[in-house]
């Protein structure tokens, strides 16, 4: 493995625009700080009894906590940081520098991992930025080795550390696990939902002895367990296995109903939780636009259909346009979470299938996406239309329900232990969404 940093190219091309930003970072996040934090915190505020006093009804304590979660900061009831100013900066920086924020603030929306001795560096699409760098630049997820510097990694410290251990196994293979992932994630001849089938093959033929705490590859049992993996990723590696596995999955047909509720639930549970105008605004014109008002049977069934013929309507528009964004997330995807997060390879594919769906939905519920499907050749404009919907789905739905422990555990559920024939069904189910 070499030890060379990578960056994915949209990384080595970000900067903050601050106040020209639709967003802020300040706002729909869990910011913990760490127990040294805290202490540079209070220390810096010394001298101001005042800002003091502001910054103590600001922290609440952790009880029991590790040391790196000692407090959180309690954000006010519209989700915003209470330490913002008038302009939507962080008045603790302001006066104080960077050297007082939480390693979060200083970060994001950096996401630095080291695999052994290298460092790689993706981002979270929560940032409006990183989103359209992300989403709207065809080679935006190549990965490019880049020496690093304090504007790539503001605290090479806090980078989540992945050791090469011979003896996890789970981990030691997950780079080049990893590797036939996004080799099969960029044969785009083939649409991301056959992908996506191709991905859930992949990992059942690794189920039984490739997961989360495996005894298979200890011991004598090593040298054959690690033929057997290889032996797996080299027969999907072949067009003919893939071209197989795209033509079965293309002949499925699936009930489309049961998702559009599911999806429609995720959507309502998160506005419920007070995730800022701007989510909420936009949940509810696509729960509106696709006339899910009820969620009866009946309901689901009919807008299933609406957000099939949108679809259908907004590939033969904008269909390379649209494909790209997709593509580009499940590559950003496989980058930015780690497979050794998930308990099996099953689990992690059915995470992306999940969200590939939801996001998909949400997208052509987008009042602009919607307009854009009554017109029936493409118009000056409309391409920058779709980009600003896209850009905005994708980030509203990174940052109010990627991470929300809500929907981290819906999906635990809806998967169980993440393993056999029935977790790949349900991966089909979502990719054929």
């Amino acid at each position: 493995m070499s030890t060379e940093p990578l960056l994915l190219r949209y990384m080595t091309r970000f900067r903050c625009i601050a106040e020209r930003c639709e967003d802020t970072c300040c706002t729909g996040l869990r910011v913990p700080v760490s127990e040294p934090q805290w202490a540079r915190m209070r220390a810096a505020v010394a001298g101001s009894a005042e800002e003091s006093e502001r910054l103590h009804r600001c922290i609440t304590p952790n009880p029991g906590g590790a040391a790196t979660e000692h407090a959180f900061i309690e954000m006010r009831p519209d989700g915003h940081c209470p330490l913002l100013d008038t302009e939507r900066l962080c008045s603790l920086q302001r006066r104080h520098g960077d050297t007082v924020l939480p390693d979060i603030c200083a970060t994001f929306p950096r996401v630095v991992t080291r695999w052994g001795e290298r460092v790689e560096v993706s981002g979270t699409l929560a940032c409006p930025e990183v989103a359209r760098l992300c989403l709207l630049e065809e080679d935006a997820v190549e990965p490019v080795p880049t020496p690093l510097a304090a504007s790539h990694v503001p605290r090479p410290e806090t980078a989540r550390h992945i050791p090469a251990d011979a003896e996890d196994a789970w981990a030691f293979h997950a780079e080049t696990v990893r590797e036939a992932l996004l080799r099969m994630l960029h044969r785009r001849e083939y649409p991301l939902a056959s992908r996506l089938a191709m991905l859930g093959h992949l990992a059942h033929g690794l189920d039984g002895f490739y997961f989360r705490g495996t005894e298979t590859f200890r011991g004598e049992d090593r040298e054959a367990a690690e033929a057997r993996l290889n032996e797996v990723l080299q027969r999907f590696d072949s067009p003919d296995v893939l071209e197989a596995v795209h033509r079965d999955f293309s002949g499925l047909a699936l009930p489309g109903g049961p998702c559009v509720g599911l999806f429609s639930s995720v959507l309502r549970a998160r506005m419920a939780a007070g995730r800022g105008e701007r989510f909420s605004s936009l949940a509810r014109s696509v729960l509106e636009a696709l006339g899910l008002q009820e969620g009866t049977p009946g309901e689901l069934d009919a807008a299933w259909r609406t957000y099939a013929e949108r679809w259908r309507h907004l590939e033969a528009l904008h269909g390379a346009r649209v494909h790209q964004y997709f593509d580009n997330y499940a590559a950003h995807f496989a980058w930015r979470n780690p497979l050794i997060d998930a308990p099996g390879l099953l689990a992690y594919v059915f995470r992306l299938a999940l969200r590939v769906g939801l996001l998909r939905l949400t997208l052509v519920g987008h009042p602009r996406v919607a307009e854009l499907c009554q017109e029936s050749s493409p118009t000056a404009g409309s391409q920058e239309q779709l980009d600003r919907a896209a850009v905005e789905t994708f980030q509203l739905v990174a940052k109010h329900v990627e991470q929300a422990p809500d929907f981290l555990a819906l999906a635990e559920g809806l998967v169980g232990p993440g393993r056999g024939a029935d977790t790949l069904g349900k991966v089909l189910i979502f990719a054929t969404f």
